[in-house]
């Protein structure tokens, strides 16, 4: 296995860089927006301080190698306007989940998939992973519609999985092997 690698990545419209702490403000904007985290299997976020605990904690989680996370930013501007990641990263078995967020100003121009395909990208062809996986809600179309385009296949569906704020969700999950790739 190559040692993992967090190093900038690059589409046709955006650039994919390292998290920073720094990016806690950005991040912030997207997990207090009610309507980004309508599907979310944790609470609106109501304080900056949240969002630097988050930040801290994903930082500490690349240091551990058990997750790759990318700040999403437009490379004509460097705005960074999301999230993409790596995560439960399980080397021996050559596996790891794909988790990845949007701000809702930026949703419906294609950035997130284009995204999630430099991520499945290096997934594969660079950290040599066989499988990556993606647990959403099953009420996310647009999350659903970025995986499918990607090729994913949802595999199963785990009924009442989190419960936030509340309110009871099901976990759509879906699946990618590097044999699968489009």
């Amino acid at each position: 296995m190559p040692p993992l690698d967090a190093s900038s990545l690059s589409t046709a419209r955006l650039t994919l860089r390292p998290l920073r702490a720094d990016d806690a403000l950005p991040l912030f904007t997207m997990y207090s927006d009610a309507a980004f985290m309508r599907y979310w299997s944790f609470p609106l976020m109501k304080r900056f301080e949240q969002a630097v605990d988050y930040v801290a904690h994903r930082l500490q989680g690349s240091a551990a190698e058990i997750e790759i996370v990318w700040s999403v930013e437009l490379t004509a501007t460097h705005e960074v306007i999301g999230i993409c990641s790596l995560f439960n990263l399980e080397m021996a078995a050559q596996r790891a989940e794909i988790g990845f967020g949007l701000q809702s100003a930026y949703w419906g121009k294609g950035y997130m998939s284009e995204a999630a395909r430099a991520v499945v990208d290096c997934g594969f062809d660079v950290l040599r992973l066989h499988r990556i996986e993606a647990d959403i809600d099953p009420r996310n179309r647009a999350s659903a519609r970025v995986l499918e385009k990607l090729g994913f296949v949802r595999e199963g569906l785990l009924r009442e999985r989190w419960i936030v704020d509340g309110e009871i969700s099901d976990s759509a999950i879906y699946g990618l092997l590097r044999t699968d790739r489009r």
